[in-house]
């Protein structure tokens, strides 16, 4: 039995991402911190196939020591794909915002993310048919205001996992890595983002995908072979293309 692990899962683009793999009739391992969430979504997911098996796993990985024991208490099971979208952002300049809140960022959204992806890559890089997909953001690949150190942690999934797709097909290995790039999604990203109780995505916000939207498009990632899959903020269309950054073979010596 092979499970698709979704980090995130408890809402937005991670929640409607696991009822869209459960159409689709895979196993699954949901991780978050709000457990309560994640059974309301087990619920969910039995009413769409009684025959899938779904294991719940409350854990907050903006904690190290959480991270490690997450993936180890996993190896008991037969692993098919990860999808890395557990993260968050912060709306505010550099020098007025939150240290405290963005070194947690800086944990969940870089050292999480990094940690999960080696081990799962260690463990499975030569397995037909696995996959990993990270989930980055339109701000991945563009700075935006107010928003420069949220954007500077998605550069860094969205360079970590183009270089992870290339350096595994430039070895012949069978993983194949994926990087999918939202642009605004009508989630709680806002909430956390601004510290905000509510907000009004209707009337704010000129143009957003709903999360179903973004497990949709996620699906038509999973289902390509293309390396990203990103929104154009521009005209909010979805495109999935080859790698962005560049990238280049590493010639020298490992041991000068």
């Amino acid at each position: 039995m092979k499970y698709t692990v979704i980090t995130g899962a408890s809402s937005g683009i991670g929640y409607e991402t696991a009822l869209a793999f459960a159409e689709r009739g895979k196993n699954l391992i949901l991780a978050a911190r709000r457990e309560e969430k994640l059974e309301e979504l087990k619920g969910k997911i039995t009413k769409i196939n009684h025959n899938l098996d779904v294991i719940v796993k409350p854990v907050d990985l903006a904690v190290e020591e959480n991270v490690h024991a997450f993936y180890e208490s996993l190896k008991k099971y037969e692993l098919e794909t990860w999808i890395n979208n557990a993260g968050f952002g912060n709306f505010d300049s550099v020098g007025n915002q939150n240290v405290n809140k963005i070194t947690s960022m800086l944990h969940l959204n870089i050292e999480a993310l990094t940690i999960l992806s080696s081990l799962f890559v260690r463990d499975y890089e030569n397995v037909e048919g696995t996959q990993i997909i990270n989930v980055s953001s339109a701000g991945g690949y563009i700075m935006i205001s107010d928003f420069v150190t949220y954007s500077a942690t998605k550069f860094y999934v969205s360079a970590f996992t183009e270089g992870l797709a290339q350096e595994l097909q430039s070895k012949g290995l069978k993983m194949k890595a994926k990087v999918l790039a939202p642009a605004v999604t009508e989630t709680e990203f806002e909430l956390r983002s601004l510290d905000v109780d509510e907000f009004q995505y209707e009337g704010e916000v000129p143009k957003f995908h709903t999360p179903k939207e973004m497990a949709g498009f996620m699906l038509d990632l999973y289902d390509s072979d293309k390396v990203v899959g990103i929104v154009d903020e521009s005209t909010y269309e979805f495109h999935l293309k080859d790698p962005i950054f560049p990238f280049r073979e590493f010639t020298g010596n490992k041991d000068s």
